[in-house]
């Protein structure tokens, strides 16, 4: 059988996963001076492997094998292999309209978004020009060939967005091409009926459309299915049919399927196939871009350069000739800073409370993110190649709403998890003194209005420690006014509270602060004592990202160094080479006083283990957390709900992690609190990650690992602070919901 072009470009790519095998050896060699070490990554390029048992979308990895969960490390000293990619299905239906794009505020305007690519060269500095003879038919076209876009690997190299080989059937037409309108049409539906009949499904074919191809492109196949199964694949292999060919092209995959969904994005097509005349440098078949997340924050550098094909005609409009003279070249590898374990933990997590929610866990020494869970999620598979009308329109309107990236695109009011930033700013200033009490009355009267305590009784005075373990409204309402706005405004700021972290993103949210200029706008007044009031425990207009919670607890956890937080940690060339790094860098420095920070701290870690905490469920055995609980009215009219909080950072004496966990509840329902409802999400998680190490000398001749003893050298906390034992506080279903 004639060679087609389709053919050829299977070829191709078969070629360039040859080439590929062979040129990556050895440690990449960094450039740009970068911070880590370049991670080796496997071709984003592998025939695919389907099942025909499942219609979803993309089959479960490979096993791996089990191991401990990694702790917060650099990417690594040394190069990591990532496995090639895997399987996906074949569409259930022929012609499906393209998703629209989600709206998403772009990144690309940053001073520290994503370099610049260079773009290919032109056909021109290729060397390849078309050449018209002086025969009627006799000619050269020049045709583009999309790149494979560049891999998304995590912190360790594990690949969370691939390409790889796909297969679209097409109808081929003899030439030159010379049908009548009836005979084109009555030769299309000859072989979209042989196609049917060979592959047992439904093909629909707009015969306006088709007709109009034959008339314009009649060299070129006519597309009538994408993304074959492997099965299919070979059963139009295996005919022979002379009117039907496989144009391999390059598609995209999501080996972890929904997880960190959010974060990687999805891509969809550019455009379609044209019906237009046949033009020169054209694409073979329509490319990729990307419509959320990494994929269209770093849509340039994931996309490749593409390759060049030359296809010559004879005089009397037979091909006499296909070649590739370029071919194409992959896109950049991103690297980023989650780990895909606690990515996964944080979302097994959060799934098992059974409601919507999110979990942030960051590096608190580098400001790097290790996860961050939004859930419900959605796996970008279901968007390649093309996601249905219906498909995305369930989607969208689901009242859960799993496009959502709550992490860092839904803001909440902060409940009392913002007391935290109320007592460091005043006592920090010299506004108030970690030992100055006040009453602990259950009501007070601000500016003729009564602003309540959780709690229905008078607890009697209290200092900082003991106010903050047991969530006391009325203490840090009293420490608010005496401290002032604009020290706690101030102090947020800096934390990083009321504005957007800089992730290189879309779609992220700034959350919001009562400022005097929000005031002003928005109520058209100056800021008043019940303003302050309510700003002092979270309540108002205050909002905050479940991202800039967990990296204002790092903040406050590492002794006030306020960290750029990092997403991305580099990019690497085809090459392994890093063409771009970003550093770690101080956003800013707030000078915590050593009296201060240690009331600070104990106070976190009585909320967890002192008491009259409210976060009993994330104490741990050997490990000391530091945390705060926070419960805040959320939504308008019949969406009012309660945004449950759990934040800290743990270990507390010497912190490597900060976390944020918010829990949404269902409407009307007060019942829910942050002690009881988020604490237990963020626990079973650090219970993964702070694992004591097992050492060599532990392990047991039969390979077991015995229990790591306690290191007396492990530095204790000072808990001489702690509150003294008071009647136990109970939590009821009449409890104000700032806790």
């Amino acid at each position: 059988m004639k060679v087609c072009l389709s053919l050829a470009i299977c070829a191709c790519a078969a070629s360039l996963v040859a080439q590929d095998s062979l040129q990556r050896t050895g440690p990449a060699v960094p450039v740009a001076t970068p911070v880590r070490p370049a991670v080796v990554t496997a071709r984003p390029v592998a025939a695919p492997t389907h099942s025909a048992a499942t219609a979803h979308p993309v089959a479960a990895p490979a096993a791996r094998p089990a191991t401990a969960v990694p702790q917060a490390v650099p990417v690594a000293s040394r190069a990591v292999a990532v496995a090639s990619p895997v399987t996906t299905a074949a569409p259930t239906t022929p012609i499906i309209p393209a998703s629209p794009a989600e709206s998403a505020d772009s990144p690309a305007s940053r001073a520290s978004g994503p370099p610049k690519t260079v773009l290919p060269p032109p056909a021109s500095d290729l060397q390849i020009q078309p050449s018209w003879e002086t025969q009627k038919l006799a000619r050269t076209y020049v045709f583009s060939i999309p790149a494979p876009r560049g891999q998304i690997v995590d912190r360790n190299g594990v690949p969370l967005a691939q390409s790889r080989v796909s297969y679209n059937l097409g109808v081929e037409f003899p030439s030159p091409p010379q049908f009548s309108d009836a005979d084109a049409a009555r030769y299309i539906l000859e072989q979209v009926t042989l196609a049917r009949s060979l592959l047992k499904r439904e093909i629909n074919v707009d015969p306006d459309r088709a007709l109009k191809h034959y008339k314009n492109r009649g060299i070129m196949p006519l597309y009538i299915l994408t993304d074959l199964h492997p099965n299919e694949v070979e059963i139009i292999k295996n005919r022979r049919a002379p009117g039907l060919t496989l144009q391999a092209a390059y598609q995209r995959v999501y080996p972890q399927g929904s997880v960190a969904g959010h974060i990687v994005g999805y891509v969809g097509r550019e455009g379609g196939y044209s019906v237009g005349q046949v033009e020169n440098n054209e694409l073979l078949w329509p490319n990729s871009e990307g419509r959320s997340g990494i994929e269209k924050s770093f849509d340039e550098q994931l996309t490749g350069r593409p390759g060049v094909m030359s296809v010559t005609y004879d005089a009397q409009g037979h091909k006499s000739s296909e070649k590739v003279t370029v071919p194409p070249t992959p896109g950049q590898t991103v690297v980023l800073s989650i780990d895909l374990q606690m990515q996964r933990l944080c979302e097994d997590s959060v799934k098992a409370s059974k409601r919507p929610g999110a979990m942030v866990l960051n590096d608190c020494n580098t400001g790097e993110i290790l996860a961050m869970a939004s859930i419900p999620s959605f796996d970008p598979n279901d968007f390649i190649p093309q996601i249905s009308e219906s498909a995305y329109a369930q989607l969208r309107d689901d009242p859960n709403h799993p496009l959502l990236p709550r992490a860092y695109g839904s803001a909440y009011p902060p409940g009392s998890t913002f007391k935290v930033v109320t007592g460091l700013a005043a006592l920090n200033e010299g506004k108030v003194d970690p030992e100055d009490e006040f009453g602990g009355e259950a009501a007070i009267e601000i500016g003729g209005i009564t602003f309540r305590n959780w709690k229905k009784t008078d607890v009697g005075p209290l200092n900082f420690v003991q106010a903050l373990t047991q969530s006391c409204n009325t203490y840090f309402y009293k420490m608010g006014l005496k401290c002032g706005f604009q020290p706690i405004v101030s102090y947020a700021q800096r934390l990083g509270l009321g504005a957007k972290t800089g992730i290189l993103i879309a779609g992220e949210t700034e959350g919001n602060l009562m400022t005097p200029d929000y005031m002003m706008k928005v109520y058209k007044r100056r800021i008043m004592p019940g303003d302050i009031a309510n700003m002092s425990i979270g309540q108002g207009d205050t909002l905050v990202t479940p991202l800039q919670q967990a990296l204002m607890m790092g903040s406050v956890g590492n002794g006030g160094t306020c960290f750029q937080p990092r997403l991305v940690l580099q990019l690497q060339g085809v090459d392994d080479k890093i063409t771009y790094s970003y550093d770690i860098r101080v956003r800013d420095q707030i000078d915590i006083e050593k009296g201060v920070m240690k009331a600070m701290r104990n106070a976190m870690i009585n909320v967890v283990n002192g008491s009259g905490g409210t976060a009993h469920v994330a104490a741990m055995e050997k490990v000391k957390v530091a945390g705060k609980t926070g419960t805040a009215q959320w939504g308008a009219g019949k969406n009012e709900r309660v945004a449950a909080w759990f934040a800290g950072y743990a270990p507390a004496e010497k912190p490597k992690y900060s976390f944020a966990v918010v829990y949404e509840g269902k409407e009307k329902n007060n019942e829910v609190h942050g002690g009881t409802f988020a604490a237990p999400i963020a626990a079973r998680v650090l219970k993964e990650i702070l694992k004591p190490e097992p050492d060599e000398k532990d392990k047991t001749k039969k390979g077991g690992l015995r229990k790591k003893k306690p290191d007396d050298e492990d530095e204790e906390m000072d808990n001489s602070d702690e509150a003294p034992v008071r009647p136990k506080i109970v939590k009821d279903v009449d409890e104000d919901l700032s806790n």
